[in-house]
């Protein structure tokens, strides 16, 4: 266990636990789209949130499992952190195909896909540091944390501004008008 760490990985697993049940919300502003685009948009874009927000959340849980190792702590956040690259690859490689419709914004690309990877490579670097007992590996462990957490709260945000307003015209409004002037 990670002495003196108990209380910031559960802040941190707590809020990355909550926000994946806040996103179970943000799934019925699907309700009113297309469902092929609904399933695309879905694993394009709300299926990566969860899976870092889920990954903060495993990570978290598995730092402050009593008795655990500096070992099994390093090889389960390096696994973590190997799962994270490939998924982020994948991602990015999902948001470049020329079919993708709609097309995803320029920063969709980074903050889905490339900035996630970043945030990946620079987890396997603290479990390595964690697998070496570098004095430096605790902090570094949690500013990956709180960052792949800051980046999953950026992408839910920009996930919901953008189906929050689609939930109208699901509704048969027009541009401009308001269901209470009907």
């Amino acid at each position: 266990m990670l002495r003196g760490w108990e209380d910031f990985y559960f802040l941190i697993g707590s809020s990355a636990a909550g926000l994946i049940g806040l996103l179970f919300v943000v799934v019925t502003l699907t309700a009113g789209l297309d469902r092929r685009s609904a399933q695309k948009g879905a694993s394009l874009y709300m299926t990566p949130v969860v899976f870092h927000l889920a990954a903060v959340f495993v990570l978290s849980a598995v730092a402050i499992v009593p008795g655990l190792s500096y070992l099994a702590i390093g090889l389960i956040s390096a696994g973590g952190a190997v799962a994270g690259i490939a998924y982020a690859a994948f991602v990015t490689l999902g948001l470049r195909k020329p079919d993708v419709t709609p097309p995803p914004h320029w920063s969709d690309i980074w903050f889905y896909g490339v900035a996630a990877g970043a945030v990946y490579a620079a987890l396997l670097a603290a479990a390595a540091a964690t697998l070496a007992q570098a004095q430096w590996a605790e902090i570094a462990r949690g500013i990956v944390l709180i960052a792949l957490l800051l980046l999953s709260i950026r992408n839910a945000w920009d996930l919901v501004t953008w189906l929050a307003p689609g939930t109208n015209d699901a509704d048969g409004l027009q541009e401009g008008e308001d269901a209470n002037s009907r």
